[in-house]
């Protein structure tokens, strides 16, 4: 087994099996700080994790999706996971378009306890966030192994590599 298949196994492990859970995803604000740097954006959520995307159902129009839609870059951690990256954000559309059906049976279960409170599906806003995870670090033992990832290529990178 590779690295990269060990790493894809501890990512199932920690964050797959229908599990909820607690993300916090970085954007980049739509306005720059006074000096005209970019300026980032973080908020905690609750995600599902399935074959290297995390899947959140959101409002349409949140803040969030605004600055996905102008920047589909953002990074992520898993809160309590040791597990850090960046990926692409795509709005999957409404809830309820046949095309979700399956991603929206998944959420469902996974957020069970809190869906249908959370959620108003009849509303063509309720979607769905895929963050499709380009790059991953996980870290075991407390630091003493460490998984640097690329989803894009499949392998196991150099530490702190951008692509």
């Amino acid at each position: 087994m590779s690295r990269y298949e060990e790493g894809l196994k501890l990512m199932e492990e920690r964050c797959g099996n229908g599990k909820d859970n607690t993300i916090s995803l970085a954007t980049i604000a739509l306005e720059k700080t006074p000096d005209g740097s970019p300026r980032p954006f973080v908020r905690d959520l609750d995600a599902f994790y399935e074959n290297g995307v995390f899947y959140i159902t959101t409002w349409a129009k949140s803040t969030k999706m605004a600055q996905i839609a102008e920047n589909n870059e953002v990074a992520f951690t898993v809160c309590g996971g040791w597990i850090s990256g960046n990926g692409i954000g795509v709005n999957l559309g409404w809830v309820l378009d046949p095309k979700n059906a399956v991603i929206r049976e998944k959420l469902r279960a996974a957020f069970a306890a809190w869906y249908d409170s959370a959620n108003n599906e009849s509303d063509e806003n309720c979607v769905i966030l895929a963050i499709r995870i380009t790059r991953a670090t996980l870290i075991k033992d407390h630091g003493a192994e460490r998984y640097f990832m690329d989803f894009v290529n499949k392998v196991e990178t150099a530490e702190g590599k951008i692509f």
